[in-house]
């Protein structure tokens, strides 16, 4: 009985189906001999020739920690490392950003240190490229070749970018020359990730591995959104979450080193801090968002412009501004003597103020990006090598470590640091406790951080 019940509903079943199709948008579309099958091959046939392949050759100064057992030939008060200089290669990927002027943008970690950089296009031409300009703290570094029939690609306003987006990633991952992928816009504004000294990344799905750095994410229009720089992943490979450097951000920052030879910084003259549910109940802000203005520094851009403590910042130049890294990021990249104009939240209303950015002291880092136990410091190269500690914030991280503006930090774990890129390496690579080697005045001590 039940069997015949079953076959009975099985045969309507099928009755209904035959009747009543699947709706057209649930079918698997069928495409004719003259229907032409939608692909990205159009766009990438005349976007991949302005991504190019890049090898470099150099040497680079190794340190390496000397036995034990060698250290009694100099005596107990000998050395305890010996640096050697030990040549190098590596690949990357650039992308051609000026057909007529032969410049080509890839990240500065690509060819940092190179003697020898070779850039190869789509159409096996090769040629010895010219570093015009780098900047570490960004991680873009722009070069030029002398070369004619260049393809160069259209840049995107990577502020209109929008999360969903689609975006296709283009490069030579391990060497292979020209592999596209494809993907989605993750995340916008992405910073705090310890990457780079200034970070509002796009992150992108589109498979990023080692030696897409410095290739191109593009739209569906082929228009560049960003140079791939990052991967966050356990053992170096692709999981999906990759970083790129947005185009406006990197033209900012190419268009500087074209004019003055030199990145310089803007400077807004602020201390602060995100906005955040706490802070939102506490000063009864109506926006969940934004950057908060703890301090207006005197005889500074933000005071010349009006700012106020207490205000947050919302906008810059008609963009959300998310997060108080994304608006130092942006300001920091704009440059020295731009114009902003930036939307503020005050006293419940919104208001527009536009700011002339002064310049920020040369290779000043917010310390924060060094390690979470030095947030609330300024830092900057020492002349005659270390790192100087510009300003410590009141009751911050840094201030409760013992830090004071002025110091300067000379070593770490008794190695000696000769710059900021040193530091940054050694804590990177700390197995537990650093101590950090103290010049305070004439005193030397050491401070203690995990």
């Amino acid at each position: 009985m039940n069997t015949k019940l079953s076959l009975v509903g099985a045969a309507i079943a099928a009755s209904l189906l035959l009747t009543n199709p699947a709706p057209a948008e649930a079918r698997i579309p069928f495409f004719s001999g003259e229907q032409e099958i939608p692909s990205l091959a159009p766009m990438l046939e005349q976007t991949t020739p302005a991504v190019v392949h890049i090898s470099v050759a150099g040497s680079r100064e190794v340190r390496q920690r000397l036995p034990e057992a060698f250290r009694y030939f100099f005596g107990q008060r000998g050395p305890n490392e010996y640096r050697e200089e030990r040549p190098f290669k590596g690949l990357g990927s650039g992308v051609i950003i000026s057909a007529d002027n032969g410049y080509i943008v890839t990240n500065n970690h690509v060819i940092q240190d190179a003697d020898d950089i070779e850039v190869r296009l789509k159409d096996g031409r090769t040629f010895k490229a010219k570093k015009l300009g780098a900047d570490p703290e960004s991680d873009i570094a722009l070069l030029q070749i002398e070369a004619k029939n260049l393809t160069e690609v259209k840049l995107a306003n990577s502020d209109k970018t929008r999360v969903g987006d689609y975006a296709i990633a283009i490069g030579n991952p391990f060497g292979l020359e020209q592999t596209v992928t494809s993907g989605i816009i993750s995340a916008l504004g992405r910073g705090g990730l310890g990457i780079e000294g200034f970070e509002d990344f796009i992150q992108t799905d589109a498979a990023i591995n080692s030696g897409n750095s410095g290739g191109a994410l593009v739209n569906l229009r082929g228009e560049l959104i960003g140079i791939n720089t990052a991967i966050l992943g356990p053992n170096g490979g692709n999981i999906g979450i990759g970083f790129a450097i947005p185009a406006n951000m990197m033209k900012n920052l190419v268009d500087q080193i074209i004019e003055h030879g030199e990145i310089r910084r803007g400077s807004l003259g602020i201390r602060g801090q995100d906005v955040t549910s706490d802070l939102t109940e506490a000063m009864h802000l109506n926006v969940s968002r934004g950057a908060f203005v703890n301090e207006v520094l005197p005889d500074s851009a933000a005071s010349e412009a009006g700012l106020e403590s207490g205000d947050v910042i919302i906008s810059m130049n008609g963009n959300k501004i998310n997060s108080f890294m994304e608006l130092r990021a942006k300001v920091a990249t704009l440059g020295a003597g731009r114009e902003a104009k930036l939307g503020i939240l005050r006293d419940g209303k919104e208001r527009t103020v536009t700011v002339k950015l002064r310049e920020l002291a040369t290779g000043q880092v917010a310390a924060s990006q060094v390690h979470p136990m030095l947030e609330g410091a300024e830092m900057s190269n020492a002349e005659g090598g270390g790192v100087k500690i510009d300003i410590v914030e009141n009751n911050s991280p840094a201030a409760q470590i013992g830090l004071l503006a002025d110091d300067v930090i000379v070593g770490v774990n008794r190695q000696r640091i000769a710059n900021l890129a040193e530091l940054r390496k050694m804590l990177e690579n700390r197995d537990g406790v650093a101590a950090l080697n103290i010049r305070r005045g004439n005193t030397n001590l050491y401070v203690l951080i995990r």
